[in-house]
């Protein structure tokens, strides 16, 4: 069953993001009792199932021997060597904890560079009375810095998160007469913060209790208890007009979207919702854990809810409870009155390298499974018949639109220039593909009857978030493309389809691009099929589509060749240029990202017509060229480039169809498959992605954690 979208009318300001993290939470009696080695291989093993986006230090924070006490490690580099670290120390391992509150963090430096200093968990003062760790990036934090630090605060790091950690000591300073509870107290803090963030607070005055908070960043929540929960939802808690704590169900529904609240059982109070009591109304154990990512948390529990922008989650014994940090001018909520929480499908297995060396290499020869599952439930083969749940409702006002604007950034982007021509040919409306920082800076005009599409793997993707609610605050139709269920971009956006490519580990995207490039052809299938005269183009594509995953498979049966390739006349290369025209322009520049991210070789993509213009003063014997030459209506065009360089003594691979023979006889070539002039680049940027792992796997190189990248690029 295909998800169905689902949007969520969150427009906040969105923000950076620099780390990511897991914390283990396990309050109110523990499922079973857990010692501290146990606490820490579960923190160690969340952490490192996030590494995949490619950071460089980490850290974790436990609670220690005495009442209120903190114990931290922090390392350097990958989680391997915090593991280290922990077992050097000589901290007692077997002593156990009925409850218990336990953070760690993994870093990508923004605020200063890789050190142990600037590692999180932060701390505000030597006893660490709070501490915190924090994705995002506090724009505000230099002046708060400057101001703390005239009232006698002294600092330790050169990171924002540390003034946050102070400021939340000063403000519990400045009050001796009147303590706030935690969750005013953190309020009261991120009400003086500018940027993005998501944040967990511990301290030692309020022990055995913790707050996370997030805006613009990812976070969710997960539950395990033993036994299935009396309610599958969490109400949404708001201060009233006299400070005091109400249930958003207080509020009559004044829209449509309060008619969408659970159903509740005859007589329960929507108190027991964050109770998390058993099916017999008793209260159970509970283990809760806070995330960044699902992967972290996948192999202790499926049961998770999304916080939302603005959301402030404070547990303590057992109990959950959400509240908001803003209320509408007129008073009124400006959110859904519930976290639903939902049942995660991702499985260990998909995260795991098995039979495979690297994540990118596994994902790679998942293609053909991949492609299969982003069409599943969506192509209807025998009647030529494209279904998208998610676009069904606003296929008329889409088909209406004076243009479509794709926005997006890295792969995302290229899938959209790949998918560009097709648009325009099948919807004959207008068509512009912005990357997304551009897109900002430049304020492009965006207007009522424009469609606007965000494509994002992660659906995170900060500067793609920026773009989505500057189109939606100027009342264009928003549509998203994503692989992340319950992401921002697919919670935001008015429609959309998820590309169900399955979880992708390797920070050089590989299957996230072919099905991004799928999905994007459905789409523009479906746009066009209350046209008759265009029903035996897509009867030809949807044909192309149904021999993708074998014509992949005989793709991938091709790898040997090209690790001679990059252990032949590509290695010990500094540059390569990679050529082509028409459909195949978005190949050589997805081709070329991809040798860069993980090769470090510099290499460009060229748009063949352009080779006149400039480029081809590159040219000569000592040049590798790849140069695409896959049979269409522009291959006479592309024999033309072929000429104009061979006659400057290139000795170009050419990347061609099976069949074609009229590639001179010498010339190293890459076959592929033939199909559909729209869908031949899906086949040729494979043979590039297998090109340049070799060529990383060659040189030495962390083929799944290239240096200086993240996965989910959540920083502008």
């Amino acid at each position: 069953m295909q998800p169905v979208w689902c949007r969520q009318p969150t427009r906040l300001p969105s923000g950076d993001d620099s780390s990511s993290y897991i914390y283990c939470i396990s309050l109110g009696g523990n499922l079973l009792l857990d010692d501290r080695k146990t606490i820490c291989e579960i923190l160690c093993n969340g952490l490192a199932r996030q590494e995949y986006r490619g950071y460089d230090s980490a850290g974790i924070g436990i609670d220690g021997d005495k009442p209120g006490e903190m114990l931290f490690f922090k390392e350097v580099g990958k989680v391997a060597g915090l593991r280290k670290r922990i077992a050097e120390s000589n901290v007692d391992t077997t002593k156990t904890f009925l409850s218990q509150v336990s953070i760690a963090h993994t870093r990508w430096a923004t605020h200063g560079p890789p050190s142990i200093v600037n590692c999180h968990p932060l701390k505000s003062d030597p006893k660490a009375e709070f501490a915190v760790v924090h994705n995002g990036i506090v724009t505000n934090a230099a002046a708060l810095r400057l101001v703390l630090q005239k009232r006698g605060y002294v600092f330790e790091s050169e990171t924002d998160t540390e003034a946050v950690a102070i400021l939340t000591k000063y403000i519990y300073d400045s009050q001796p007469d009147k303590r706030m509870n935690f969750t005013e107290l953190i309020k009261t803090v991120l009400k003086e913060l500018e940027g993005s963030f998501a944040f967990v607070f511990k301290s030692s005055h309020y022990p055995n209790e913790v707050v996370t908070a997030r805006r613009g960043s990812p976070l969710l929540i997960g539950v395990k208890t033993e036994k299935k929960l009396k309610v599958d939802f969490v109400d949404v808690e708001f201060a009233g007009p006299e400070g005091e704590t109400k249930s958003m169900d207080a509020l009559a529904p004044t829209s449509p979207g309060g008619l969408l609240a659970p159903p509740s059982a005859p007589n329960l109070l929507r108190t027991q919702s964050r109770a998390f009591m058993s099916e017999d109304g008793m209260p159970q154990p509970i283990e809760f854990f806070v995330a960044s990512d699902a992967s972290a948390i996948i192999e202790h529990t499926k049961r998770v809810l999304y916080l939302e922008d603005d959301d402030i989650a404070h547990i303590a014994e057992g109990e959950l409870h959400i509240h908001r940090l803003r209320r509408n001018e007129d008073g009124t909520p400006q959110t859904v009155q519930h976290r639903t929480i939902e049942t995660l499908e991702l499985e260990i297995a998909e995260i795991m390298k098995g039979k495979f060396d690297h994540f990118m290499q596994k994902e790679v020869y998942e293609q053909p499974e991949s492609v299969v599952n982003t069409m599943r439930g969506r192509v209807n083969f025998d009647r030529n018949v494209i279904t998208l749940g998610g676009l069904r409702a606003y296929l008329p006002i889409i088909r209406r639109g004076r243009r479509i604007v794709f926005c997006a950034c890295g792969t995302s982007y290229h899938s959209a220039i790949a998918t560009r021509a097709i648009f325009e040919e099948l919807t004959e409306i207008p068509v512009s593909v912005e990357l997304a920082s551009d897109f900002l800076d430049r304020k492009t005009p965006i207007f009522r009857d424009d469609v606007c599409v965000f494509v994002s793997q992660s659906g995170e993707t900060a500067d793609t978030i920026l773009a989505l609610r500057y189109c939606l605050e100027r009342g264009a139709l928003c549509v998203g493309v994503v692989n992340t269920v319950g992401s921002t971009i697919s919670r935001e956006t008015h429609c959309g389809v998820h590309i169900n490519a399955g979880p992708e580990i390797g920070v050089a995207s590989t299957k996230a691009y072919t099905s991004q490039y799928i999905a994007l052809i459905m789409i523009a299938l479906q746009l066009s099929e209350d046209r008759i005269s265009l029903s035996e183009r897509r009867t030809q594509i949807i044909e192309g589509m149904h021999a993708l995953p074998s014509q992949i498979k005989k793709v991938l049966e091709g790898d040997k060749g090209l690790q001679a390739l990059a252990n032949g006349v590509l290695a010990n290369q500094r540059s390569l240029l990679i050529m082509g025209r028409g459909y195949q322009y978005a190949t050589c520049l997805e081709g070329a990202l991809k040798i860069k991210e993980i090769s470090y070789m510099h290499s460009e993509g060229i748009l063949a017509g352009e080779l006149k213009h400039g480029p081809l003063a590159l040219i000569d014997e000592n040049m590798p060229v790849i140069i695409i030459m896959t049979r269409d209506s522009l291959y006479p065009k592309v024999q033309s480039a072929f000429s104009q360089i061979t006659a400057r003594k290139a000795q170009p691979i050419v990347v061609c169809t099976e069949d074609d023979d009229s590639i001179p006889k010498g010339c190293k070539t890459i076959r592929v498959p033939k199909t559909v002039d729209c869908l031949q680049g899906l086949l040729n940027i494979i043979p590039l992605q297998l090109l340049s792992y070799h060529l990383a796997v060659r040189n030495g190189f962390d083929v799944d954690f290239p240096r200086n990248l993240a996965k989910s690029v959540t920083t502008e």
